[in-house]
C-alpha cells in the first residue's frame, strides 16, 4: 500500500527516518530505515539513502509492506460486558489489561478475550485489533466500545471524528486545584526529546480536555475529565502540562508519588449513537475497588 506524505516546515533539515517517525507515530526510525534500504521509500519520485535530510514540501512515497499475519488465540478472560447487541459491545476493561496484541505480547489482551466471547467482530483494523474502535492505556480502567461488524465500526469511528462521543474519566492528580473547572486546549504530538512519550508541541494535533473538580484531599485533587478529542495519553499529558500530573503515572508523573501500579485514571462514562438505530446510549461504571480504597485512605 502506497502512503504519501508532504514534509512540513517544522521537519525541514531532519534525517528522513526521524521526520517520518515524527509524523507517523506507529513507525520506528529503524523500520523506516529498513524500508529505505529495501527501496520502498521515494522522495519526489526518486530513491534516496537513509541519511537524506528532508526539505519542506518534499513529497515522500512509502510502499508500506503488508504486515505478516499473526495468530491471535481466543482466551476466556471473564470480561465484564456492560452492553451487547448484534452491532456493538461495551466492555469495562480492568486496570492492567492491554487492549490489543502486539509482537511479543500476544496473550491476555482485551482482544484475546473478545475473540473468545464473540466471533462477530469488525475486520477493519485487521487481525490484531478486531472490533477495536478506540483504546485506553493498559493501566487505565473503564469503558470501551467495540464494533461487531464493519458498518458499525465506520459509524463509531465517524462519531469519534465528529466529537459526538461522550467520554468522561475520573482522575486523581497531584496538587490542590483551586478553581472548580477549566479547559485545556493545547496541541499534542510525540515528544521531540523522548520518542516514548507525548507532549504539548507547537504544530501538534488539536487536543482539548475539559475538567471539573470533584473533591480535594489536601495535596491531591479528584477531577472528572471530559474529552473533546482523543489523542494518545491526552489526559495524562494535559494535566501534567498545567502542573497537576496524575497520581501514580510512571511516564508523566513525578518520581515521588503514590505507588498504585500505574496512573489513577478510570474511564467511567461512555455515550454514543447506536450505529443502526441512531438512539443515543450512555453507560457508566463505578470506580474500581482499588481506586475507591485509595480515596478512602486519603480521606
Amino acid at each position: 500500500m502506497i502512503e504519501t506524505y508532504t514534509i512540513e516546515e517544522q521537519y525541514a533539515g531532519e534525517r528522513i527516518d526521524k521526520a517520518l517517525s515524527s509524523q507517523q507515530s506507529e513507525w520506528s526510525r529503524t523500520q523506516i530505515s529498513n524500508w529505505i534500504t529495501d527501496g520502498l521509500v521515494k522522495v519526489n519520485g526518486a530513491a534516496i539513502k537513509a541519511k537524506y535530510k528532508v526539505k519542506a514540501g518534499d513529497i515522500v512515497e512509502i510502499d508500506v509492506p503488508e504486515a505478516e499475519p499473526l495468530e491471535v488465540v481466543a482466551e476466556d478472560l471473564q470480561l465484564d460486558i456492560v452492553y451487547e447487541d448484534t452491532d456493538v459491545l461495551v466492555v469495562n476493561k480492568p486496570r492492567g489489561m492491554v487492549v490489543h496484541p502486539a509482537p511479543g505480547h500476544m496473550t491476555g489482551t482485551l482482544v484475546n478475550g473478545l475473540m473468545y466471547h464473540c466471533h462477530d467482530l469488525s475486520g477493519i483494523n485487521g487481525v490484531l485489533r478486531p472490533g477495536i474502535v478506540h483504546r485506553i492505556d493498559k493501566d487505565t480502567s473503564g469503558l470501551l466500545m467495540v464494533a461487531k461488524n464493519d458498518k458499525a465500526h465506520e459509524s463509531l469511528v465517524n462519531q469519534l471524528v465528529k466529537k459526538t462521543v461522550t467520554r468522561k474519566y475520573t482522575a486523581l492528580v497531584h496538587g490542590h486545584i483551586a478553581h472548580d473547572k477549566g479547559t485545556i486546549d493545547a496541541p499534542i504530538a510525540r515528544d521531540p526529546k523522548d520518542r516514548q512519550k507525548q507532549a504539548v508541541v507547537d504544530g501538534g494535533k488539536h487536543a482539548v480536555t475539559h475538567f471539573q473538580v470533584i473533591e480535594r484531599f489536601g495535596d491531591y485533587t479528584l477531577v472528572e475529565c471530559l474529552l473533546e478529542t482523543g489523542r494518545t495519553h491526552q489526559i495524562r499529558v494535559h494535566m501534567n502540562y498545567i502542573g497537576y500530573p496524575l497520581v501514580g503515572d510512571p511516564k508523566y508523573g513525578p518520581k515521588k508519588t503514590i505507588d498504585f501500579g500505574g496512573q489513577v485514571l478510570h474511564a467511567g462514562v461512555l455515550g454514543f449513537d447506536h450505529p443502526a438505530s441512531g438512539e443515543y446510549l450512555e453507560f457508566s461504571v463505578p470506580l474500581p475497588d482499588d481506586f475507591e480504597h485509595l480515596l478512602q485512605t486519603l480521606k
